[in-house]
């Protein structure tokens, strides 16, 4: 039994803190191994709870678009390859548990938008403001920035549309480029899962979707391993990171396979952490930008940074 989850990549503030909050997720999600649970349960279990966080770019912690909303991207996968996942969608506390529904209820793997929306209502999922003071203020300081022509390294076509879009619904600079969660366990049958859940990219464009609920890009799983990635989306969907990741843990372990994906990313000047399991338990991480939140727990220890 193992679970390995991470709380994003990039320069990330409160490191101190969120590690303790991500010990702790962890230990949650390994308790689910401990009591016969399933690695699809441990997972889920994981991510809603870093969802509630206010301290992640997830669910109740997500960052705000350009104008100003909370869009949710959440996908959750089985080494059956049963998968689901949500897209852009708002007013929804915990986008992956639509997700598992959209897996286990529809005959889709992926709902957006406003169609996500009607679907969580009709699971019985509630209307949840997911927009925290905290990213208001972030929200209030990045106005006077932008005003100030700070440029965006990672959005350097956005400066050509902000006058298109209403001052008055807000503009922010980010503090922290990349931010998502994830969790990739093993259960006692040997059954491999992974899930990852995620705000988007800071100021994104209205409707943008990242890699997250991309099956094979931001999350995978497969009878050899499980994935789950953070980082630039845009990027990591051309390289479809993660089912690169699965493919190369037929012939080696988890760690090998995520150094061989980091190499790759790197000829392609792409951000990333990822976090993975093979097979045979095996857990791996690693990342190419300034930090990553991971934790993982296997025969019992916990491992968290």
């Amino acid at each position: 039994m193992v679970i390995i989850i991470h709380g994003g990549a990039g320069k990330i503030e409160n490191f101190k803190k969120r590690k303790g909050i991500m010990a702790k997720v962890c230990e949650l999600g390994y308790e689910i191994l401990k009591n016969n649970g399933s690695a699809l349960d441990a997972v889920e279990r994981a991510v809603v709870e870093l969802e509630d966080s206010p301290w992640f770019n997830a669910g109740t912690g997500a960052t705000l678009s350009i104008e100003g909303e909370v869009e949710l991207d959440a996908a959750i996968m089985s080494d059956d390859l049963r998968a689901g996942a949500v897209a852009c969608i708002k007013e929804v506390k915990n986008p992956i548990l639509v997700a598992r529904k959209v897996m286990e209820e529809t005959d889709h793997i992926i709902l957006s938008g406003e169609g996500a929306v009607r679907f969580a209502r009709l699971m019985g999922f509630p209307k949840y403001n997911l927009v925290t003071q905290r990213r208001k203020r972030m929200l209030e300081k990045g106005i006077k920035k932008l005003k100030e022509d700070k440029p965006l390294e990672y959005l350097p076509g956005l400066k050509k549309l902000m006058d298109k879009y209403s001052e008055s619904e807000g503009f922010h600079l980010p503090t922290e480029k990349y931010g998502t969660v994830g969790a990739c366990a093993i259960d006692k049958e040997g059954k491999l899962a992974a899930a990852t859940s995620t705000g988007g990219m800071f100021m994104h464009l209205p409707g943008r979707i990242g890699d997250t609920p991309i099956i094979g890009a931001g999350n995978y799983a497969c009878d050899s391993g499980a994935i789950s990635c953070t980082g630039h989306g845009e990027c990591i969907i051309k390289l479809c990171l993660a089912k690169t990741v699965c493919d190369a843990m037929k012939s080696m372990k988890a760690q090998e396979a995520i150094n061989l994906a980091l190499k790759l990313a790197n000829q392609y000047n792409c951000k990333c952490g990822l976090i993975g399991i093979d097979k045979k338990g095996n857990v791996g991480f690693g990342f190419n930008t300034p930090q990553m939140l991971w934790a993982y727990i296997r025969n019992g220890k916990i491992e968290v940074e």
